[in-house]
């Protein structure tokens, strides 16, 4: 089975709250919510990935030094294996937009569990709870 690397980012603004991405139509799991990020493309890491999808799909600017390791998940899904870095960060330029059409909504932690969102984000809300 293949194993797909992807970064991922707890984006948390000055009330605490956690960004979450709708993935849209036409995507996999369309209409689930999600940390933002994406694939890491070779010879890429984690953290210049979350860097450069951060300024691709939300428009905003950070820098390695504000991405905090936080956990990660590894979960199989039927025709691959995930591997996901999640970073905490809480300093950025700009007002996240979506700039593929997603929606965005900034959540508590306490209700991330009233957002649907792919199996392997799931084990990812305690630890935010517990952090935040």
């Amino acid at each position: 089975m293949k194993t797909v690397l992807v970064s991922a980012v707890a984006l948390v603004d000055l009330d605490g709250r956690v960004l979450l991405a709708q993935r849209p139509e036409g995507k996999s799991m369309a209409g689930m919510w999600e940390f933002p990020g994406g694939k890491v493309e070779p010879g890429e890491t984690p953290e210049a990935a979350l860097i450069r999808e951060l300024h691709e799909e939300l428009g905003i600017d950070t820098w390695s030094s504000c991405l905090a390791p936080l956990t990660f998940a590894s979960h199989s899904y039927d025709d691959f294996h995930l591997l996901m870095p999640l970073f905490a960060c809480r300093k950025w330029n700009g007002t996240p937009t979506g700039k593929e059409g997603q929606t965005l909504k900034w959540v508590r932690t306490n209700a991330l569990r009233d957002y649907p969102m792919p199996p392997a984000d799931i084990p990812l809300i305690p630890i935010l709870r517990d952090w935040l």
